[in-house]
């Protein structure tokens, strides 16, 4: 007979895989990606999954091998006669294509959604997607966490006198609000007009900052242009200070040196992607024990709904 669960990870994600097993109480599963001359690989699991409930720890960030990595691992496992096939994906790649915003454009989450269920996936661990229908395009169970548990214990530690949630754009203003109701503060939004992606015309602010802290809070940061020419134009606008909670630290392009540049006291960001580089103005808050207590309930059969706090 199998163990009852064995947690595996790809390449991209290890460093967090190892914490999440280790929070769980066991050793990280034995597995070798086999790479050939020519780019492709193969993974191999190094022992017997047959019957076990197996987790697949991996981030889908570009690029896009670490997608193809995890698909390859879904289907190693279920022909191995893993019993179930969980894949966690702390950072659901691709998940900004959740809609058709452009004539002749693919929905590129619901093909991503399509790929795992074709694979073998039969549940799906996520956390903070960027368009909560994107659990609609699965036809396997999807538990969606939050990071907010963690977040909002550091923002209440730091006991910030006039605090204020702000939203980087008008997208982000229902999960600021929820943030606002939490910790029963006021809610500022940004408005702003592009010109083409990743590139911001104009900005605006909507809601009094003079005299506050402010805390942005956002899904994603990417090039950090938006959430750096908020924080800048909150301080001219008055505010004591600005930080900002992020979940997945993308920061691609010029976005450390925005972030240092910036007049950001602060950027707190969890562990779903590794930093490409250290920053004394970046905060990073381990997401590992909450996916682990989740891996108990999951197994347990029971609720995770206690895990939420907004």
């Amino acid at each position: 007979m199998g163990k009852e669960i064995k947690i595996f990870s790809g390449r991209a994600t290890r460093y967090l895989a190892e914490r999440i097993a280790k929070e769980y109480g066991q050793d990280l599963g034995n597995v070798i990606i086999n790479e050939f001359s020519d780019g492709e690989f193969q993974p191999s699991f190094e022992e017997t999954v047959r019957g076990d409930s197996v987790f697949l720890i991996q981030s889908t960030f570009p690029n896009s091998d670490n997608f193809m990595e995890l698909l390859l691992m879904i289907d190693a496992a279920k022909r191995a006669s893993a019993n179930k096939i969980i894949a966690v994906i702390p950072y659901f790649g691709w998940a900004r294509q959740d809609r058709k915003d452009n004539p002749r454009v693919p929905i590129g989450a619901k093909l991503a959604a399509n790929l795992l269920t074709a694979a073998g996936a039969t549940r799906i661990v996520t956390m903070d997607l960027h368009a909560d229908q994107i659990q609609g395009f699965f036809e396997t169970p999807v538990d969606h966490l939050f990071a907010s548990a963690i977040f909002l214990e550091y923002i209440t530690s730091l006991d910030l006198d006039n605090l204020v949630m702000a939203s980087p754009d008008m997208g982000g203003s229902k999960r600021a609000n929820s943030y606002a109701k939490y910790l029963n503060s006021e809610v500022v939004i940004c408005y702003k007009q592009r010109l083409k992606a990743n590139v911001i015309e104009k900005m605006t602010v909507i809601g009094d900052v003079k005299d506050r802290d402010i805390v942005l809070v956002d899904d994603i940061i990417d090039t950090a242009g938006t959430l750096t020419t908020a924080a800048n134009m909150m301080m001219e606008k008055g505010a004591r200070s600005v930080r900002a909670v992020c979940t997945h630290p993308i920061l691609s392009g010029n976005a450390y040196e925005r972030i240092e540049k910036s007049q950001l006291t602060e950027l707190i960001v969890t562990d779903t992607i590794p930093l490409q580089q250290e920053s004394e103005k970046i905060k990073v808050l381990s997401v590992a024990p909450l996916f682990a207590r989740v891996f108990h309930q999951i197994i347990k059969h029971k609720s995770i709904s206690s895990h939420f706090i907004i």
